[in-house]
């Protein structure tokens, strides 16, 4: 079946045929805060539910930030192309603010 880490949400949840197209895009996101000019990343292939989670404050890191608007939003289709970028945004602070001066314009 479909696995990945409950962090990223990648659970199968009983998902059907219809919103299998779904399962197989992984996105990565970006949420800032509307309390102060923080912003979190992640990746998931389940984003609505994800969003949710988040704003319900059941997601420890952000739980302190609610409400979180989402500001960005890439695809892929694959988990490891997605983990890839996420990575590339968190560790290269050059490509984290580059997306957030693009966020703010």
């Amino acid at each position: 079946m479909f696995r990945g880490s409950p962090a990223c949400a990648g659970r199968s949840n009983g998902r059907t045929v219809e919103n299998i197209y779904s399962i197989m895009l992984w996105h990565v996101y970006i949420l800032k805060s509307s309390k102060c000019r923080w912003y979190y990343v992640g990746s998931t292939n389940r984003i609505e539910e994800r969003l949710k989670e988040h704003n319900k404050k059941q997601v420890i890191s952000t739980k302190c930030h609610v409400p979180l608007k989402l500001v960005f939003l890439k695809k892929f289709n694959s988990e490891k192309n997605a983990r890839a970028y996420e990575r590339k945004i968190k560790e290269k602070r050059i490509e984290k603010e580059r997306i957030i001066r693009e966020i703010e314009k």
